[in-house]
């Protein structure tokens, strides 16, 4: 039995006058059909503003079509009177758990749903129980959900939806947000769902590793679906899938370039170990590359340090219950020029940690130094400190806010005094570092996410700081928006040699990007080290809620085979390198 059933589904957006006139109609679904069977695991990916949402919305009556039909267990969409069936049918979980949490106590927001659902007390507690315990968050259910993790979060908000006792669930980028254990997490629970509950599942994502997991892949661009299969066919594609803005696993494009050169092998290996079972199937003409450290990337270095902290300790809410010690004397030099990745798994002290470096916050104690002087001794200006330390945070196109392009990007420089013509400059200087000349006079809000990204850091690289710190640039961008970000980045830092500090939990943007990497673990600094030391504590790394490359464990995989390409194997390019020398190509 089909769960959903899409019958040329299209759908606009309208803007509409005071007079309720329609002004313009933005068509954002076409055509789309299909049917999801009860039971099935469907993964949907599409760049970012390809209506990947948009059509999620429709599964549950969120958005109704234009024209076209939606039917949910045999409901049209449109009957009014059946809209709580088709809810209670369908459940929504969203990419930010904090915004669909709604109770001070975790197991009230689990009860919601089915309370505004009419169902009895009894049934209620028995439903929150089975669900916490469904997604292994019953320990925690007297717990304050500001306490959590955000892997715990979105548990916490997946066990809602299971608690109304769904068919289906539709997941719209729910590990988006989530460091790799969270996502880890997260996709285990979608799995025992699916697998052994039979609940069907809608997963949107932009990870190409989740999206193998599932039965079933369907691709969007530009509002229609353009593929529809069963992963291994649809990642065999790479070319189509990459002029959509979208990639394949790292395994799957390591064996198109082996592959490319002459090495036989298929081309619907989706998964790291039949990858390495393949590949130490070949006629290799020996079981060990010549291993020697390559320079992957040029860092632009000095004698002189910009950032020291020395013994900074940071205390949440000292003298309360909830007091919390978010960096623990956590000392380091970081010189300058350099370009340094900072990895941790959610409340490790990340960001708690980049805080200290243009003054947002203050240690409990110690000491924070930049370019060799101390930020918070007597007659130091902290306005001064924020102009050399720039900060981008995470989701940095909630930060825009001006009428067009060019005025966001000139806000910084003008409130540092800069007169117009330096103003005029420094905005066109930005704009070409981040390729965005051609949008300077067009609203912000307008823009595409990756272009609003890529505005928010241009506003400011304007103000020409000398350090710039980046939480998060990349997340939520789609493959090809992801690519370029990093690749502007890289750009800019090999351009103005200035130093950049670059927080994120994606370890396959650290590692194109970073010639060192510093760890945090539970408020402390467990390893601050070149990149290649950091990738070969593979072990280490997932002990502490981490991960590492696809194509790192795949080497550890080869070795466990008889087959050595070194530990310090995190690009695709350089695992290639070495195994086409093992195949004498």
């Amino acid at each position: 039995m089909d769960i959903i059933k899409v019958e040329d589904l299209c759908f606009d957006y309208i803007t509409q006058d005071e007079n309720g006139n329609v002004t313009e109609r933005v068509p954002a679904l076409k055509n789309i059909t299909l049917s999801v069977p009860e039971g099935q695991f469907m993964a949907v990916l599409g760049h970012n503003g390809c209506g990947k949402s948009t059509f999620a919305k429709h599964l549950n009556a969120i958005l109704l079509p234009t024209s076209g039909k939606v039917s949910v267990c045999g409901i049209d969409t449109a009957d009014e009177e059946r809209i709580y069936d088709i809810r209670q049918s369908v459940g929504m979980v969203f990419q930010n758990p904090d915004n669909q949490i709604v109770a001070t106590i975790v197991e009230e927001d689990v009860a919601f749903a089915p309370e505004n659902l009419g169902v009895e007390p009894a049934e209620i507690r028995r439903r929150v129980d089975g669900a916490l315990k469904q997604v292994d968050m019953y320990d925690f259910r007297e717990h304050a959900p500001h306490q959590l993790s955000g892997g715990q979060k979105q548990r916490v908000a997946i066990a809602g939806i299971i608690a109304m006792q769904p068919r289906c669930i539709v997941m719209d980028e729910p590990t988006a947000m989530l460091d790799p254990k969270g996502r880890r997490e997260v996709m285990k629970i979608i799995k025992r769902l699916n697998r052994e509950m039979g609940i069907t599942v809608v997963l949107i994502t932009h990870y190409m590793d989740e999206a193998a997991q599932a039965d079933r892949v369907v691709v969007m661009d530009k509002g229609s679906i353009i593929m529809d299969g069963v992963p291994r066919k649809i990642f065999s594609q790479g070319e189509k899938l990459k002029s959509v803005g979208l990639d394949v696993p790292q395994v799957t494009e390591l064996c198109n370039i082996l592959r490319e050169n002459g090495v036989n092998l298929s081309n619907e290996i989706i998964f790291e170990d039949e990858c390495a079972n393949a590949i130490a199937k070949l006629p290799l003409k020996a079981k060990r590359a010549e291993i020697f450290r390559e320079k992957d990337r040029a860092d632009i270095k000095t004698a002189e340090t910009a950032v020291e902290l020395r013994n900074v300790t940071y205390k949440y809410s000292i003298g309360t219950p909830f007091e919390k010690t978010a960096v623990d004397d956590v000392s380091l030099e970081i010189e300058k020029g350099e370009l340094v990745g900072i990895i941790g798994h959610t409340g490790s002290g990340k960001s708690t940690l980049i805080q200290h470096l243009n003054g947002l916050i203050t240690p409990t104690s110690g000491t924070v130094f930049i370019n060799g002087r101390n930020i918070h001794e007597k007659g130091v200006n902290l306005r001064d400190i924020r102009f050399k330390v720039g900060l981008v945070f995470q989701y940095s196109e909630h930060q825009l806010f001006e009428e067009t392009v060019a005025k966001d990007i000139a806000y910084g420089p003008r409130n540092m005094g800069f007169s117009d013509e330096e103003i005029k400059s420094a905005v066109a200087s930005a704009a070409r570092s981040m390729e965005i000349t051609h949008l300077l006079e067009k609203s912000p809000f307008e823009l595409s996410g990756g272009q609003q990204r890529r505005v928010a850091l241009a506003g400011v690289l304007a103000m020409n700081p000398e350090i710039l710190i980046l939480d998060e640039p990349a997340a939520g961008l789609d493959p090809k928006g992801r690519d370029k970000m990093i690749d502007l980045i890289r750009q800019y830092h090999k351009n103005s040699g200035k130093t950049i500090l670059f927080v994120s939990h994606s370890m396959e943007d650290i590692v194109k990007l970073a010639s060192k990497v510093l760890v945090m673990n539970k408020g402390k600094l467990f390893c601050y080290d070149e990149t290649d030391k950091v990738f070969e504590r593979t072990s280490e790394l997932v002990s502490i809620g981490l991960d590492v490359p696809q194509i790192t464990r795949l080497s550890h995989k080869l070795l466990d085979l008889g087959v050595d390409i070194g530990n310090d194997v995190y690009t695709t390019e350089r695992a290639a390198k070495r195994l086409l020398s093992l195949c004498g190509k």
